[in-house]
């Protein structure tokens, strides 16, 4: 049977399923025009690779490739992006096992040289951060790490950001949340920021009482060209003394010197009883006198 025959034969068969395989291939083309619509968000980039060699980036919002023919290994994100990790147990220069939690945070400046440098970009920058603080705490001491976190934070920042540069990587920051040390160090440091404040309490109480001396030597000196104002002194102590507290009973020393009776008249006056050197009161004087008569 030749060709033409079997054409003719088989006429029927094509107008009934002609129309059909029409369809289905024009639904397959649709596919895989459709297949090769991208959308990325307004922070996102997508490299594209067209068999295998790097064309450039595409987004942000709506675009085409060539389906089976370009690939999009990976979308990169354009924000701040954070890394929260621990150095487990590094070593102080004075040899201080510590464990010290930081934040990262980076931002990736450049697609290309982050697609083309570097494989896993996270995953490298995270490498990198945990070494160099393991890098950095081996450089100082204990009294450093706890006392300038700021400055260690600052220093990393500038070390891992040296390295990241390559891949273009911008570290924002470094923030240093805690720092751990062992249970027993805690307790020395403990005592030790103890011993400080009362040393310095006991400067400052000594301070105070040189201060204080420094003053009373000037008020003597006062008392001592004026006596009379140190009778009024004695007074207002005495009268203090009196009145505050609700005492009913006051002791005066055996050495007060006679308050309001060393005026102009000579001595005259009646000194206070019961101090040591002064003559009792003339009543008992005057008692004494009808007894030995």
């Amino acid at each position: 049977m030749s060709i033409a025959n079997f054409f003719g034969q088989d006429t029927d068969f094509i107008e009934v399923f002609g129309p059909i395989i029409l369809f289905v291939a024009g639904l397959l083309i649709l596919i895989y025009l459709l297949s090769g619509i991208k959308i990325v968000k307004e922070w996102e980039r997508a490299p594209v690779l067209r068999l295998g060699r790097y064309t450039g980036l595409r987004g942000p919002g709506i675009f085409w490739i060539i389906p089976g023919i370009d690939k999009i290994p990976s979308i990169i994100s354009t924000r701040i992006q954070t890394y929260s990790f621990r150095s487990e147990q590094s070593l102080t220069r004075d040899n201080v096992p510590v464990s010290i939690d930081a934040v990262l945070f980076f931002r990736v400046i450049d697609v290309e040289k982050t697609i083309l440098e570097v494989e896993q970009y996270r995953s490298a920058t995270q490498w990198v951060a945990q070494t160099t603080l393991r890098e950095v705490t081996g450089q100082v001491e204990l009294d450093e790490v706890l006392a300038e976190r700021e400055k260690i934070a600052e220093h990393m920042q500038e070390l891992v950001d040296a390295k990241t540069e390559e891949w273009g990587i911008k570290i924002i920051s470094v923030e240093i949340r805690d720092v751990v040390v062992p249970g027993r160090l805690q307790e020395a440091i403990s005592r030790q920021a103890e011993a400080e404040r009362e040393r310095r309490a006991r400067i400052t109480l000594s301070q105070a009482e040189k201060e204080a001396a420094k003053g009373m030597i000037e008020a003597a000196n006062q008392y001592i060209d004026n006596p009379a104002a140190m009778e009024l002194r004695w007074i207002n102590l005495l009268f203090e003394a009196a009145t505050e507290g609700g005492a009913t009973i006051m002791l005066i020393p055996a050495n007060i010197p006679i308050a309001g009776f060393s005026g102009g008249g000579g001595g005259s006056g009646i000194p206070p009883v019961g101090v040591y050197g002064v003559e009792p009161l003339p009543t008992k004087r005057k008692k004494k006198k009808s007894d030995e008569e």
